[in-house]
């Protein structure tokens, strides 16, 4: 077998024989190819990897000689091996043609994730983990040079590190502590302020009989953390350092492993994807450049730059671009928001539903997300203090949308895209002001040279002047252009500019002289290009409201089967007329949105548009009903019409699919009720009844009081009781979540009406299931308990086994905490039998936790910690971290009272790490709760 050795030396190892691959330059090439095993390089990537910003003429050539040597190579190993290596070339870039395996740092990471599969107490988690170790043969990719190299091993260095302590801790429990005294000091060499390996080699040597060792090693670790970061040494590692010099003989394994903390690749990249064959803005680039490092030394302020421009201008390709090219400056990740701030639909992104979103992506659990914007954006910038971030706020409208997403923390950099020049951040925030104007002729020859390459532009220089003056200097128009072109390479380039000047004087009258009539011309000339289908795929994707769609939704507005609409979508892209600015996500510029929306409406009569809009309405409906009764099993989901032919609905197979297709697709449902097509009224509340239970769970309580306001719209349009009664529910739902109860209560009664006069046992057991607990929440427990009692019934009536279950959790626990824990005992058992028929997991988890509290007030210490461990695991499984977290602190304090310390502290220290990983701040309760319990053994 060939394989290719990154963890160390770049070479290539055939039967153990090293064969070398050549210059350092060339072992860059050869890695950033490896890296990538088995999907294509583009070239551009592979040169931002070996020169990273700075990059020298004939770069590209260099790139294609160094491949060809490399191929050679890969072809002379391949003479005697089973399993070659191929490099080769495809569309996308360079490929190399191997197992994943073959790679070394991919074997790393594999022996790693089957260790962590097997688990902390198998025997065969040291030995695979050793094994993953011995791959390694010094500092990764050794003597090679460049941000892209140095980025990736650190980030394969803090792996190793894992690695390591976790391979000590595995052999402290199954192995001789002995033998690991050598190689754990190695390792502290290598990593000199990791405490968990100090942890683990004052262990070995306390175990051992070396305990003067162990305290002298104690003493180092915390010398140089106070030297070389101004720090003490953690809990863990100081409550050790307490039992050793009281003499305390442990013979007990180590604590257990936290859980896994965010590796690199789990940081935010939110960043689209990267511009093909970006070029023309080496002035802007440089600006920017110097922007950054004029900043470098400031510790007053973020770096604020706000690039402005007219509509098609490439004010998003170059904001991406250079994001993109700096992201080494930036290790704590990147977000991005679309603030759609010139919208031709009207529908911005509210400062409100941006800073959710990145809440998300820095991973804040929903339970955690306070009501109200000021709270989210403190919470926001906290947890930007001390990282060093790029924001990119793209296609603002003015510096009122902008300012609540501005970071606070220094090492951080907004960039900020809009049409209008924002003067006001200049004044205010200091931002940098920068204009992206049209590009000259000679930038746009050179962008079109870039995509058709210099020898066809040179053959037909008037040709090209003609396109040029055609695009008007737009990056837009010119990529729209050259893709036209590059489709069809045996045309002449003065045959394209004919046609696009015989289009344009046909368009001549309709000229306004706005925006999108500049390009007006470019886009009807490629338009006219496409095959019929994908001509009128595009026109129907205008009726879409929302930021974006998927395969199956562009499918249901064609009425074609999605398997059909994928080679529409690809003409579309590949002719820059729509963008995938995602994996599977499709969107179009601005301009081009408004030019599909005069042609669907000169083009497709009115019954063509509806039929159109009702499969798409379908679509969503009852994809999201079907994902709904996924997340909250029940009986009777909400009624609805069978769809159109064509909708494509999706149909979830699991808990996972459904909240995976609910996650990607609430903005666009959002969206849709937000901005209703006209006659869709039906759709509308039923969408907002099916949405409800999901923007509660994760927190969209904002977005679940606007659509619910919709929906009550909605409902009294279409005369539907049903509907109103299910908007008053996720109104008072929303401000119940806010802290307005009394609003809430308002809603929650008028509900109570409504679903009584429709028969709705369902829904009147739901309300007064929140009531209960809204109740409960003001102290009120008689009252709590009534409307617990009131939502069994219900539930018994409706026929709802996991409704009933929630109702008898609720009276258990409302009876446990009012000291009835026989009664409660009764209840939340009953409860739990329930959940399990009706495979309610979410249920299950919440229940156990209950059982675990009653059995512990009984003094049964034993059954809480059988009922705490299982619940925290289906948490674990459900996604619910923090109560997980919460969980795992109520098992500590069972193993406590059962006479386990050892064992409640390792679950205590366990919780600690969870609410790190959740990103709780210091002074969380939480936090200073499980801290309190460690350090004091209680």
């Amino acid at each position: 077998m060939v394989d290719v050795q990154l963890l160390g030396p770049v070479e290539l190892s055939v039967a153990g024989r090293v064969v070398e691959v050549g210059p350092p330059q060339r072992r860059t090439v050869m890695a950033a190819l490896a890296v990538d095993v088995g999907r294509p390089v583009a070239v551009d990537v592979v040169i931002e990897r070996v020169w990273g910003a700075r990059v020298p003429d004939g770069a590209r050539g260099a790139v294609h000689a160094h491949v060809a040597r490399i191929r050679r190579v890969c072809e002379q190993a391949a003479t005697t091996a089973r399993n070659p290596l191929l490099l080769v070339r495809r569309s996308g870039g360079y490929l190399l043609e191997a197992r994943p395996d073959q790679v070394d740092v991919n074997r790393f990471r594999q022996l790693v994730d089957q260790a962590r599969a097997a688990g902390p107490t198998e025997p065969a988690r040291a030995r695979l983990l050793r094994e993953a170790l011995d791959l390694w043969r010094g500092e990764p990719l050794s003597g090679l040079h460049g941000e892209w190299a140095a980025r990736m091993r650190e980030a394969w260095r803090r792996q190793h590190q894992d690695a390591a302590v976790g391979w000590a801790r595995a052999e402290l429990r199954h192995g001789e502590p002995a033998s690991l005294i050598g190689p754990l000091t190695r390792l502290l060499g290598e990593y000199p302020l990791a405490e968990p390996l100090t942890e683990a080699l004052m262990r070995a040597l306390h175990e051992t009989g070396r305990s003067a060792e162990a305290l002298d090693c104690y003493a180092a670790v915390r010398k140089r953390l106070a030297e070389e970061l101004g720090t003490d040494t953690g809990p863990a590692l100081r409550q050790l350092h307490q039992s050793i010099l009281r003499g305390h003989r442990s013979t007990t394994a180590p604590r257990p492993e936290p859980p896994t903390m965010p590796r690199q690749t789990d940081l935010p990249a939110q960043l689209p994807m990267a511009v093909r064959g970006f070029t023309g803005r080496d002035g802007e680039l440089a600006r920017l450049a110097t922007i950054l490092a004029s900043a470098e030394g400031e510790s007053a302020a973020v770096v604020i730059s706000a690039v402005s421009g007219m509509a098609g201008v490439g004010k998003t390709a170059l904001a991406v671009h250079w994001a993109r090219r700096v992201q080494s400056a930036f290790p704590d990740g990147q977000l991005y928001v679309n603030l759609r701030g010139f919208d031709p639909q009207g529908s911005v992104v509210a400062p409100t539903e941006a800073v959710r979103g990145f809440l998300d992506a820095l991973g804040v659990r929903p339970e955690r997300i306070p009501p109200g914007l000021e709270a989210q954006v403190g919470l926001y910038r906290s947890l930007l203090t001390g990282r060093r971030m790029m924001v990119v706020l793209d296609n603002a409208r003015d510096e009122e949308q902008v300012r609540p997403l501005l970071p606070g923390s220094v090492g951080c950099m907004a960039l900020v895209t809009s049409r209008n020049r924002l003067t006001g951040l200049a004044a205010t925030e200091g931002a940098h002001l920068l204009a992206v104007d049209p590009l000259t002729p000679d930038a746009a020859r050179d962008v079109l040279a870039e995509r058709l390459g210099a020898a066809r532009l040179a053959a037909e220089p008037e040709a090209v002047a003609d396109l040029v003056t055609w695009c008007a200097g737009l990056p837009l128009a010119l990529a729209v252009v050259s893709a036209r072109a590059a489709a069809q390479p045996q045309r002449p380039l003065g045959t394209l500019a004919e046609q696009l000047r015989e289009t344009g004087g046909r368009l001549d009258a309709l000229d306004g002289g706005d925006e999108a009539s500049q390009v007006r011309a470019v886009f009807s000339w490629s338009y006219s290009a496409l095959s019929r289908p994908a001509a009128r795929l595009f026109r129907l994707l205008a009726l879409h409201p929302g930021p974006d769609l998927d395969q199956r939704a562009a499918a249901a507005l064609a009425g074609v089967e999605p398997e059909r609409v994928r080679g529409l979508l690809a003409e579309l892209t590949g002719g820059h007329l729509l963008v995938e600015h995602a994996p599977g996500r499709y969107t179009y510029h601005d301009l081009l949105r408004v030019y599909a929306g005069e042609l669907v409406t000169a083009y497709d009569d009115e019954w063509d548009r509806r039929a159109a809009l009702h499969r798409m309405m379908d679509h969503y409906l009852h994809s999201a009903r079907a994902a709904d009764i996924l997340v909250t099993p029940q009986p009777n989901p909400v009624a609805v019409n069978a769809p159109r032919p064509g909708a494509n609905a999706v149909q979830p197979e699991d808990y996972g699919q459904a909240m995976a297709w609910l996650l990607a697709e609430h903005p666009v449902l959002l969206e849709i009720v937000r901005q209703p097509p006209p006659g869709y009224d039906g759709h509308v509340w039923r969408l907002v009844t099916v949405l409800t239970t999901f923007l509660d769970r994760h927190g969209y309580w904002q977005a679940l009081l606007t659509a619910a306001r919709g929906a009550l719209v909605a409902a009294e349009r279409d005369g539907a009781p049903a509907g109103r009664a299910g908007a008053h529910r996720g109104l008072g739902l929303a401000l119940d979540r806010l802290k307005c109860p009394e609003p809430a209560r308002e809603h929650y009664l008028r509900a109570l009406e409504l679903f009584a006069a429709v028969g709705s046992e369902a829904g009147q057991a739901r309300t007064h299931q929140h009531l209960s607990r809204m109740s409960a929440t003001q102290g009120s427990d008689e009252l709590a308990l009534e409307h617990a009692y009131r939502s069994l019934e219900h539930y018994r009536a409706a026929g709802d086994p996991a409704g009933q279950a929630a109702a008898l959790n609720h009276i258990g626990w409302r009876q446990a905490k009012c000291g009835d824990h026989l009664r409660a005992l009764a209840h939340c058992e009953q409860a739990l039998e329930l959940a399990r028929a009706a495979g309610d997991v979410d249920g299950q988890a919440h229940i156990s936790d209950s059982l675990g509290y009653i059995h512990h007030q009984l003094g049964r210490y034993q059954q809480a910690v059988d009922r705490y461990r299982q619940a925290a695991r289906l948490f674990h499984a459900t996604g619910e971290r923090h109560s997980e977290a919460t969980c795992l602190r109520c098992l500590g304090d069972s193993h406590h009272s059962a006479g386990q310390p050892e064992a409640a502290h390792e679950t205590w220290t366990s919780a600690l790490a969870l609410t790190t990983e959740l990103g709780l701040p210091d002074d969380d309760p939480l936090r200073i709760d499980l801290q309190h319990r460690i350090g004091n053994g209680r």
